[in-house]
């Protein structure tokens, strides 16, 4: 059970990547990035064409995937900001179902239905704890979610940038007026997230079910660990990830139980979603 737990800390890493991805997306554009994980599972997929076709190295293929993941990112975020800038978090959320389902069937059509011949760029074991081995992508991820939270939490209270963006969240039209350009900010944003989102997700893929419907399905555990921070705490966002990918390992080596490893992901959504609205049920149980 132990080894299940660690060895699921690796997703977890990446559950937690992309969940502070989440909520950097809902603290400072408001929006609930249903693509997320599908803008990155995209430009891994361009990478991972560029190297099987066209025979390119693979350090220069991950980094024009990993553009073309923040490009795709950006774009969608240009769009939002130009012609939604006004509308509810819902709506704005709502929309990035479209991209998800555009680029899941993109991905069809330009490079199949099968899962992808990724070649693992971190792979073997780093150390040992108690007789379980620890492998250096599982080190590598948890380290990206702790750093980056970090470094997404110093920007936001120490930089002038961090202090423009916190304003466009809190009082977007206050900080318009005042002459803080929104629309870049927000659209350097979603860029870095899907910069951040195909980095990741170039790492973890060869570890992964890698077809284009489970890389980009990983919204789902990622949503569920962003749920814990409540898309607010990047820390709790990053504990959160840990704590589902741990869970999810354990669970896989239960034979009772490994049926249900990926239905994990949405009872922890359903049992915060309950516990967030439990005064409301409960008032309605009476």
């Amino acid at each position: 059970m132990l080894q299940g737990a660690i060895a699921g800390l690796a997703s977890g890493g990446l559950y937690a990547v992309l969940a502070v991805c989440l909520t950097l997306m809902a603290r400072l554009v408001r929006v609930v990035n249903f693509a997320q994980a599908a803008t990155g599972m995209f430009g891994a997929f361009c990478a991972v064409w560029l190297v099987s076709t066209l025979g390119w190295s693979i350090p220069l293929a991950s980094i024009v995937g990993i553009l073309v993941g923040g490009a795709l990112s950006a774009l969608l975020g240009w769009i939002i900001a130009t012609w939604l800038s006004e509308a509810s978090t819902s709506t704005r959320s709502a929309v990035t179902v479209g991209p998800l389902l555009l680029l899941i069937s993109l991905s069809f059509i330009m490079f199949g239905n099968k899962p992808q011949p990724f070649e693992p760029i971190i792979q073997g074991p780093a150390f040992q704890v108690v007789g379980v081995a620890v492998s250096w992508l599982t080190v590598t991820t948890v380290v990206m979610a702790v750093v980056i939270a970090v470094a997404a939490a110093l920007v936001l209270d120490r930089t002038s940038v961090g202090t423009k963006l916190r304003a466009l969240s809190e009082r977007p039209i206050t900080a318009e007026l005042i002459g803080i350009p929104s629309r870049p900010l927000s659209v350097a944003v979603w860029a870095v997230t899907g910069v951040i989102s195909a980095l990741v997700i170039i790492i973890v893929a060869p570890s992964q079910a890698n077809d284009a419907t489970s890389l980009s399905m990983l919204i789902v555990p990622a949503a569920a660990a962003a749920l814990v921070g409540g898309f607010r705490r990047l820390d709790l966002s990053v504990v959160g990830g840990l704590l589902l990918g741990a869970l999810t390992g354990l669970v896989a080596q239960i034979d009772a139980l490994s049926a249900v490893r990926n239905f994990v992901p949405f009872l922890v959504i359903v049992g915060f979603l309950l516990w967030m609205q439990r005064k409301e049920v409960w008032d309605a149980a009476r």
